[in-house]
């Protein structure tokens, strides 16, 4: 299979003591994603009203969504030379399921309270390599 100049190779994590022993799935997004993210999860954990974040949080969680399904469905799509059309049938699909997923991640976020989006920060953080 041929390689894009978009996607990297895979390499084996720079340590191992943060990475859980079960197999697991990542992918690779831009740098300037991964600053937003970093700032953004920096800003959380340090702010004394993070709720004040809730919307940005919100947002960021459903780019890095759009992000993850783009790596793992359209470039690989694309990569296998699929047809136009089927091209444009699966990103049009993808389009429409993110926008429901990105409404329910928004609703749920948004409600959240100071310390379930401190914790989500967390989560995204411990994701991170």
């Amino acid at each position: 299979m041929a390689t894009s100049s978009k996607r990297k190779p895979a390499a084996p994590p720079a340590s191992t003591a943060a990475v859980s022993e079960k197999p697991f799935l990542r992918f690779y997004h831009s740098e300037a994603l991964r600053q937003k993210t970093l700032e953004l999860l920096a800003l959380i954990e340090g702010a004394d009203d993070p709720g004040e974040h809730g919307v940005a949080l919100a947002d960021l969680v459903v780019e890095l969504m759009n992000s993850g399904m783009d790596y793992f469905f359209m470039q690989p799509l694309k990569e296998s030379k699929a047809g136009f059309i089927v091209q444009q049938s699966a990103n049009l699909g993808l389009t429409g399921a993110q926008q429901v997923i990105g409404s329910v991640i928004r609703k749920i976020i948004q409600r959240m309270d100071a310390a379930q989006l401190v914790s989500v920060s967390g989560s995204i953080r411990r994701l991170m390599v």
